[in-house]
C-alpha cells in the first residue's frame, strides 16, 4: 500500500492483484475529480477585479474530524458559504486529531482550524498558542457552519444608507464679504444638525450637496435646531443660495451585511 487507511475504510479481496490495481487506479481519479469539484478556484482576473474594488477577503480553513463522511460534509458546507466578496478556502481536510503540522500549515496560510469531534495535541496547543493560530473545536456542524458564517459578515464592507434628518426652507439670504453667502430659514420638518450633509433643491432638482459650515440660532452657535424654529446656517464650499430653496439635512449611516 501507498498510504495509511482511514478510519471507516473498507477492505475488498480480489481473485487478482491486476483487478485490484484497476479498481483502485479508478477510485483514486474519481476521488481527485471530486477534490477539484469542490474547490471553488478563484482566477487572477477575478482576484484583480476584486481587489481593485477593495471589497474582495479570503477566509482560510482547515478542516479536521473524527470521521470521513463529516469533513467532507463540513468542508462542502463552507465552501458553499463562499460569496463574491468572500471566498472560503478548505486548504487542508483529513480524519484524526489536529496535530502541529496542521498548526505549521494554518501559521504559513494564515488559517483558522476547525475541529470536529477531535481535539488538539498537547505539543499542538502549545505551537498554536505560539504562533497564535485560532482552532476551534465543535461536536454540532451547524454550529461550526454559523461561526464561519459571522466571521465572513465581518469581513464584509457595510452598505451605507441615507436618513434624511430634516427640512429648512430659505427666507432671506445675506451675502458677506469674507465669509460667503449666510441663509435665514424656518426649519419645516424634523431638524438641522451642525455639520451634516444637506442637498439644496430648488425648484425639485439638487442644485447641490455638501456639508453645513455653521448653523446659528439667532447670533449664538447651535448643535442643533428643530422643526418650527428659525435659524441661519452656511454650506461648505457654496454660496449659490436663493430665496425658497429647500435644504434636506440627512445622514449616513453604516449598515452591516449578512449572509
Amino acid at each position: 500500500m501507498n498510504g495509511a487507511p482511514t478510519a471507516g475504510d473498507k477492505f475488498n479481496v480480489m481473485d487478482t492483484d491486476q483487478e485490484a490495481r484497476q479498481i483502485a487506479n479508478k477510485r483514486e481519479q474519481l476521488q481527485r475529480e471530486l477534490g477539484l469539484r469542490t474547490q471553488k478556484r478563484v482566477t487572477l482576473e477575478d482576484i484583480g477585479r476584486r481587489r481593485a474594488l477593495g471589497d474582495f477577503h479570503e477566509l482560510n480553513v482547515i478542516v479536521k474530524g473524527d470521521v470521513d463522511g463529516s469533513i467532507e460534509a463540513l468542508g462542502d458546507s463552507l465552501i458553499k458559504l463562499s460569496t463574491p466578496e468572500v471566498q472560503v478556502n478548505v486548504i487542508h481536510k483529513a480524519v484524526g486529531a489536529i496535530s502541529e503540522s496542521d498548526v505549521t500549515l494554518a501559521a504559513a496560510s494564515d488559517a483558522y482550524i476547525i475541529g470536529f469531534q477531535v481535539r488538539p495535541s498537547a505539543d499542538a496547543k502549545r505551537l498554536a498558542a505560539q504562533e497564535g493560530v485560532d482552532i476551534r473545536i465543535y461536536s454540532i456542524i451547524y454550529d461550526a457552519i454559523e461561526e464561519i458564517k459571522s466571521a465572513m459578515e465581518g469581513m464584509l464592507s457595510p452598505d451605507i444608507k441615507e436618513e434624511v434628518i430634516g427640512s429648512a426652507e430659505v427666507k432671506e439670504v445675506y451675502h458677506i464679504s469674507k465669509v460667503g453667502t449666510i441663509a435665514g430659514a424656518m426649519v419645516k420638518e424634523g431638524k438641522l444638525k451642525r455639520g451634516c450633509k444637506v442637498r439644496l433643491i430648488r425648484d425639485g432638482i439638487v442644485r447641490f450637496t455638501g456639508n453645513l459650515a455653521s448653523l446659528k440660532r439667532f447670533k449664538d452657535d447651535a448643535k442643533e435646531v428643530t422643526s418650527g424654529y428659525e435659524c441661519g446656517f452656511s454650506i461648505q464650499s457654496y454660496n449659490d443660495i436663493v430665496v425658497g430653496d429647500i435644504v434636506e439635512a440627512f445622514e449616513e449611516i453604516e449598515v452591516q451585511k449578512t449572509l
